[in-house]
C-alpha cells in the first residue's frame, strides 16, 4: 500500500506544477525589477498578455494531451508533460525579450495540459475505490504545494539585487517537473488502460497487488475487474482522436458535460482568479501599497489555504460533492458582496480609516479559504468521475480546454478592465454565483461513493441527479459474489 502512495504523489507532484506558476507569475509581477527589465505594469493589456501566453499554450496543449494519455498510457502522459514544462522553463528563465519570455510561458502551458489530463486520470484510477474521494480531492490541493514556495521564494528573493531577484524562482520551476519525469518511470500502468489494451493479466496483477494485499480472490479485486471487463473491454479508449462528437451526441452526455463543464468554468469564474492572480492590486486598492507586505499578505493565505483545502479533501467524502459545492458557492454570495460594500467604501485615496480596510483584507481571506475547502479538492476528481473510460483521456482535455478559455479570461480581461472599473468587477462575481448556486443544485450529480464504473449508472437513468442522491449499496452474496445495486 505504501508503494501506491508513493506512485500517486508522483502523480499529485503535477498539481503542484501548476500551483507554482500560479502564484509565481502574481508575484513577479509586483516586482520592479521586472517591470523594469521588460517595461511592464502590474495592470493593463500588455500583462494580460505575458499572462494569458500560458493560458493559449494550454489551450492548444488540450488537443494533444487526450491522445498522448490513450495511445501511450497515463504515465507515459505524465512523462511527456514533464519534458515538455523543463524545456519551457529552460526558454522562459533566461529570457533576454519579451517575446522570448512570452514564448517560454506558451511552451510551459503546452506541458502542463497533458500533466492536468494524464495526472487526475492516473490517481483516480489507480486509488483504491474506498479512498478515491479522498485520494483524488488530495490531488488538487497538492497545488499549494507549488504555490506556497512560489509566494515565499518570491518573498525571499525580491531582496537580491539585479535580474537574479525574478530569474531564480522561475528556474525553480523545473524541479516539480523533474520530480515527475523520473518519478512515473518508477509508476505501474492503471489497470483501466492495461485492460482496454488487452493485457488482462498485467492489469489483475496491479490490482490484487495495490488493492487486494496481494490476494487475486479477494471481493474487492473480484469486484473491480468484473466493473472495469463490462465497461471497458466492450468500448475500449476512444481511438478516433480527431472525433470530439462522442462527448456529446447524446442526453447522457449532454448531461456529463453539464457536471464537467460547470465545473471547468465555476472552478475560474466564481472570483478566484482575481484572488490568484491579482491579490496584490486588489491590496492597492483598499490601500495596502507596500510591495514586502503585498508579497507576504500573498504568502499567508496560501498556506492557509492549503490547510482548508487538505481538510475540504476529506468532507467530500464524508458529506458528498454536491452539499460542499452548494454551501461553498452560497458563501462565495455573501463574502463578495461584504467584500464589494467595503471596498466601496475604503478604496478611496484619501482613507485613513484602517480598520476598514483590514476588514476588506479579511474577507478576501475569508474567500480564499472558503474556494479551497469547496472547490480545490474537487476541481481535479469531479470531471474525472463524470467521464466514462472511453471519454475520460479526450474528456479531460476539454475540461482543461474549458478551464483556460474561463482562465483567459480571468488572465486577460481582468486586468484590462480592473484599469477602467476598479472595484465595480466584483459585481460580475455575485451575479455570477447567484446562478451557479441554482445550476449546481439543478443539474450536478452526486458521485460520493460509487466506483468508476457504477457512477455510469447515474448517467443512464432518466433523471440523473435525483438518481445519484439515492443510497447506492454493495453486498457479497451467499456465493461469495460482490454485487451492488440502488437503494430505493
Amino acid at each position: 500500500m505504501f508503494k501506491l502512495y508513493f506512485f500517486l504523489f508522483v502523480a499529485f507532484i503535477n498539481s503542484c506544477i501548476n500551483g507554482y506558476d500560479s502564484s509565481l507569475m502574481g508575484g513577479i509581477n509586483a516586482m520592479k525589477t521586472y517591470q523594469s527589465y521588460f517595461h511592464m505594469k502590474t495592470v493593463g493589456s500588455q500583462t494580460g498578455l505575458v499572462f494569458s501566453m500560458y493560458t493559449i499554450g494550454n489551450i492548444v496543449g488540450s488537443f494533444f494531451c487526450g491522445p498522448f494519455t490513450d495511445w501511450w498510457g497515463r504515465r507515459w502522459g505524465l512523462f511527456i508533460g514533464a519534458s515538455i514544462i523543463i524545456a519551457g522553463t529552460c526558454v522562459q528563465a533566461p529570457a533576454t525579450s519579451k517575446a522570448m519570455f512570452m514564448g517560454g510561458r506558451f511552451i510551459l502551458g503546452f506541458g502542463v495540459a497533458t500533466c492536468a489530463t494524464a495526472g487526475p486520470a492516473y490517481v483516480a484510477e489507480m486509488a483504491h475505490p474506498a479512498w478515491r474521494g479522498t485520494l483524488g480531492g488530495l490531488y488538487n490541493t497538492f497545488w499549494y504545494f507549488g504555490a506556497i514556495p512560489a509566494t515565499w521564494t518570491i518573498y525571499a528573493t525580491q531582496n537580491l539585487d539585479g535580474e537574479l531577484s525574478w530569474r531564480l524562482p522561475l528556474w525553480f520551476q523545473a524541479i516539480a517537473s523533474g520530480g515527475v519525469l523520473l518519478g512515473c518511470l518508477f509508476c505501474p500502468e492503471t489497470p483501466r488502460w492495461l485492460i482496454s489494451n488487452d493485457r488482462h493479466a498485467e492489469a489483475i496483477s496491479v490490482i490484487a497487488k495495490y488493492h487486494g494485499e496481494g490476494d487475486r480472490s479477494s471481493p474487492i479485486v473480484l469486484l473491480s475487474y468484473r466493473e472495469m471487463i463490462e465497461e471497458i473491454a466492450t468500448e475500449g479508449s476512444d481511438k478516433r482522436w480527431w472525433d470530439y462528437a462522442s462527448l456529446f451526441n447524446t442526453k447522457e452526455a449532454w448531461w456529463r458535460c453539464a457536471c464537467w463543464m460547470g465545473m471547468g468554468f465555476f472552478g475560474q469564474w466564481s472570483g478566484n482568479g482575481a484572488v490568484s492572480y491579482f491579490l496584490p492590486v486588489l491590496l492597492d486598492t483598499i490601500g495596502v501599497k507596500e510591495e514586502r507586505t503585498q508579497l507576504l499578505y500573498n504568502a499567508f493565505l496560501n498556506v492557509i489555504s492549503f490547510v482548508m483545502a487538505t481538510i475540504g479533501a476529506r468532507f467530500v467524502d464524508r458529506i458528498g460533492r454536491r452539499p460542499v459545492l452548494l454551501i461553498g458557492t452560497s458563501l462565495f454570495v455573501v463574502w463578495w458582496t461584504i467584500i464589494t460594500v467595503l471596498t466601496s467604501i475604503y478604496a478611496k485615496q484619501d482613507n485613513e480609516n484602517f480598520a476598514g480596510s483590514r476588514a476588506a483584507i479579511a474577507f478576501i481571506y475569508v474567500f480564499g479559504i472558503t474556494f479551497s475547502f469547496a472547490y480545490t479538492p474537487l476541481q481535479a476528481l469531479y470531471p474525472v468521475e463524470c467521464l466514462s473510460y472511453s471519454e475520460r483521456a479526450k474528456g479531460l482535455g476539454m475540461y482543461n480546454l474549458i478551464v483556460n478559455f474561463a482562465s483567459f479570461f480571468n488572465t486577460y480581461a481582468i486586468p484590462t478592465s480592473w484599469e477602467k472599473i476598479t472595484w465595480r468587477f466584483y459585481f460580475l462575481y455575485i451575479a455570477w454565483d447567484v446562478f451557479e448556486v441554482i445550476f449546481i443544485y439543478f443539474f450536478f450529480v452526486e458521485t460520493k461513493g460509487r466506483t468508476l464504473e457504477a457512477i455510469n449508472e447515474i448517467f443512464e437513468a432518466p433523471y440523473p441527479k435525483k438518481r445519484s442522491v439515492q443510497k447506492h449499496i454493495v453486498v457479497m452474496t451467499g456465493e461469495g459474489i460482490v454485487d451492488k445495486g440502488i437503494d430505493d
